[in-house]
């Protein structure tokens, strides 16, 4: 394969990715070794996410003209972008994860919405629930209230039961 051909192949790979993505977390990936990228990448590979390891210039090129183009300023020094394609926050959560078992690398900033989030915001980010368990608290909070009519209603009629049989006992002795 050419060197056109492959640096095409990749802008087209880059490109997809920035596409399918909700999210873009930059990570210095400093003093990270082969093995720790790859172990990150299998983890966020499993929470529908992924890590790519890119040149700034190539990624600033990849982005121009896109919701993602904000990334530019984020882009200074060896980078690793983590991408989430289900949840917002789940790529932002790995990554933290990661970062705070290894005590290397550490969050730049992300992308979300075309917004750029600072450093503080992306950890911030990370330490926000999914959707996934968003849902069961909201689910959870409109189905409480039908929940305690039910024990409502099953201890009144409970005490009843209780009331009738303690009568019985009562003109049985």
């Amino acid at each position: 394969m050419s060197t056109k051909a492959f640096k095409n192949e990749k802008i087209e790979h880059y490109k997809r990715q920035f596409e399918n993505a909700k999210v873009a977390v930059v990570a210095d990936y400093r003093g990270l070794s082969v093995e720790e990228i790859t172990t990150l990448r299998r983890k966020l590979q499993a929470e529908n996410a992924d890590l790519t390891v890119t040149k700034n210039t190539l990624t600033k090129i990849v982005t121009k003209g896109t919701e993602f183009e904000a990334i530019s300023e984020l882009m200074q020094g060896p980078t690793a972008i983590a991408f989430g394609y289900g949840d917002e926050v789940t790529a932002a959560k790995v990554l933290a994860s990661f970062i705070k078992e290894t005590k290397k690398s550490e969050i730049t900033g992300a992308v979300l919405d075309g917004k750029v989030l600072s450093k503080a915001e992306a950890q911030a980010l990370a330490t926000m629930p999914g959707k996934d368990e968003l849902y069961a608290k909201m689910l959870g909070c409109v189905n409480s209230p039908a929940s305690g009519i039910a024990n409502a209603v099953n201890g009144v009629m409970s005490a009843l039961v209780r009331a009738v049989a303690a009568v019985r006992d009562q003109k049985a002795e």
